[in-house]
C-alpha cells in the first residue's frame, strides 16, 4: 500500500514526489516516457539551452559594441544540439537521483487507473497493480494541431515544439504559425542564426496574454532584425511547404519554409489512463468539451484523495504553476493548511530580448473593473542595464491600484528581466504597496534595481 500514486513525470510530478518523498510518505510515480516532462524535455530546458547558444552567437557578432573583436565569428549548429541534448541528460540523471534520495519507486511503463474501492486507489503498469491512499494526476499536455487541409500530405515539413528540437539541420526558411510564447522563442531562435522567418498569427498582436505595450515593442524589435509577422491573419491551409493564408481583407496570401511550425497552443492530456474509471469532474469550455480536470483551490477533484496538478487542469500551463500545484496538493494530503493562489504566476518569454511579467496587465485590470494607475520607466534608469546591453530597449511598468497603492502587476522588457522578476513575484505575493517596495534595498549595480526606481517615479 502507498500513501500516495503519482502519474505524470513532469514539473508538477516529481516535485510532488520529492516533497512527498521528503515528508516520509510511500511514493510511487509513473512515467512512460522520460522524467521531467515536456519541460525538461521538449520545452522549457531544451529551448533555453539552444536560446542561449544563439545568444551568444549574437554577442560574438556584435562584439565590437563592447570593444570586442571576433573574426568571422561562426556557429555549427548540430554542436548547439548535441549540447542541448547533453544539458536534458544531465538533468533528466539529476531527478532520477532525487527520486532515489527520496526513496520515491519510479515506474517506467504507461498509467492505467482501475478504480477506487475500500481499499485505495488501484493503478495498474505493466501487468502490476499498485494501491494508494492518494492518487495525484499530473499527465501534462500536448500540442493543439489543428486539422488544417493538406497538413497530413505535408508530412514532415509539419513540426511542433518536439519535432522542431530534434531537426538536425537548420531551416534556412521558416513558417510559424502562432506568435505564442513558443512560436517567438523559436522565431527568436532561428532569425538570430539567418533563417528567414515569418510568423502567421491570428491575433492583432503577438504574446497574446502579455501586456499590449510590451509584446508590441517585442515586436517591433523582431521586425527590425528581419522577422515578417502576419497579424489578423487566418490560416486556411498548407499546400505542400506553403501556409494559404487569408489576410486581414479577406486576401489570399501564400509564404513557404523548408520547415512549418505549427505552435498554437495545447491541450491537457485527459485520455487513455483511466480517468473515466473514477468519474472525475472536467470544467468544461464555451462548447461543452473537457479541456482540464476541475480542481478546487487544495488542488482536489470530486473523487476523495484524488487530486490533479500541472497542465492537466488545463488553466496555467506553465513548468512553475505545475511544481507549486503538486507541492500544495502533497501538503493537503499531508493535513497541512495550505491553497493554491494563481495572483502571482510569472510569465517569462526568453527572446533577446527577454520579456517578463506578473500579476494584472492594464487590459486585464481593466476587464475587473479595477481604479488603478500605470507607472513606468525605460530600462536605461538601470546602470547595470546601459553598461551591459549596448543600444539596448527596455522597459519597466508597474501596475498599482489607486486607493491602497498596491502592486498589482509588474512587466518588463530588456535582460535579464526574467532573473529579476522574481522581487516583483514577491511584492505582488506579500501584498506590498508602493511604498513598502520603496523601502526594500536593491543591490547595487543591479538592473533589479530598475523596479525600485520604477516605484519611486510615481509622485
Amino acid at each position: 500500500m502507498y500513501d500516495l500514486a503519482i502519474i505524470g513525470g513532469g514539473p508538477g510530478g516529481y516535485v510532488a514526489a520529492e516533497r512527498a518523498g521528503a515528508a516520509g510518505l510511500k511514493v510511487v510515480l509513473f512515467e512512460k516516457k522520460s522524467l521531467g516532462g515536456v519541460c525538461l524535455n521538449e520545452g522549457c530546458i531544451p529551448t533555453k539551452t539552444l536560446l542561449y547558444s544563439a545568444k551568444v552567437y549574437n554577442y560574438a557578432v556584435n562584439g565590437d559594441h563592447y570593444g570586442v573583436y571576433v573574426k568571422d565569428p561562426a556557429y555549427k549548429y548540430e554542436e548547439f544540439v548535441s549540447r542541448k541534448d547533453k544539458v536534458v541528460r544531465k538533468l533528466v540523471g539529476g531527478i532520477k537521483a532525487a527520486m532515489k534520495g527520496f526513496k520515491v519507486e519510479v515506474v517506467n511503463e504507461s498509467a492505467m487507473i482501475q478504480g477506487r474501492s475500500a481499499e485505495g486507489i488501484t493503478v495498474s503498469a505493466a501487468g502490476t497493480d499498485y494501491v494508494a491512499r492518494n492518487l495525484l494526476v499530473c499527465s501534462g499536455s500536448e500540442a493543439v494541431v489543428p486539422p488544417f487541409p493538406g497538413l497530413k500530405e505535408a508530412g514532415d515539413v509539419i513540426v511542433t515544439n518536439r519535432e522542431i528540437l530534434a531537426l538536425k539541420e537548420q531551416p534556412k526558411e521558416l513558417v510559424v504559425i502562432g506568435g505564442g510564447v513558443i512560436g517567438m522563442e523559436f522565431a527568436a531562435f532561428y532569425s538570430t542564426l539567418g533563417t528567414k522567418v515569418t510568423v502567421v498569427e491570428m491575433l492583432p498582436k503577438i504574446l497574446g496574454p502579455l501586456d499590449d505595450e510590451i509584446s508590441t515593442m517585442l515586436q517591433g524589435i523582431y521586425a527590425k532584425r528581419g522577422i515578417n509577422f502576419c497579424l489578423r491573419c487566418k490560416v486556411t491551409g498548407i499546400e505542400g511547404n506553403t501556409v494559404v493564408y487569408e489576410d486581414p481583407e479577406g486576401k489570399v496570401c501564400r509564404v513557404s519554409g523548408d520547415k512549418i511550425l505549427v505552435s498554437v497552443g495545447r491541450r491537457a492530456n485527459l485520455q487513455g489512463f483511466g480517468l473515466e474509471n473514477l468519474g472525475v469532474e472536467m470544467t468544461l469550455n464555451k462548447a461543452g468539451r473537457p479541456v482540464g480536470i476541475k480542481v478546487d483551490e487544495k488542488m482536489r477533484t470530486n473523487i476523495p484523495g484524488v487530486y490533479a496538478a500541472g497542465d492537466v487542469t488545463g488553466f496555467s500551463m506553465l513548468a512553475h504553476t505545475a511544481s507549486r500545484e503538486g507541492e500544495v496538493a502533497v501538503n493537503n494530503i499531508l493535513g497541512k493548511a495550505d491553497r493554491m493562489r494563481y495572483n502571482a504566476i510569472p510569465g517569462v518569454v526568453y527572446t533577446n530580448p527577454e520579456v517578463a511579467g506578473v500579476g494584472l496587465t492594464e487590459g486585464e485590470a481593466k476587464a475587473k473593473g479595477i481604479d488603478f494607475t500605470v507607472v513606468k520607466l525605460p530600462m536605461a534608469y538601470s546602470g547595470r542595464f546601459v553598461a551591459e546591453n549596448e543600444g539596448g530597449e527596455g522597459i519597466c511598468k508597474i501596475i498599482v491600484g489607486k486607493k491602497y497603492r498596491e502592486v498589482l502587476g509588474v512587466h518588463m522588457l530588456g535582460n535579464p528581466c526574467s532573473e529579476i522578476l522574481a522581487a516583483a513575484c514577491i511584492a505582488i505575493e506579500g501584498e506590498m504597496t508602493l511604498e513598502q517596495l520603496k523601502e526594500v534595498v536593491f543591490p547595487h549595480p543591479t538592473v533589479s534595481e530598475i523596479i525600485k526606481e520604477t516605484a519611486f517615479s510615481l509622485k
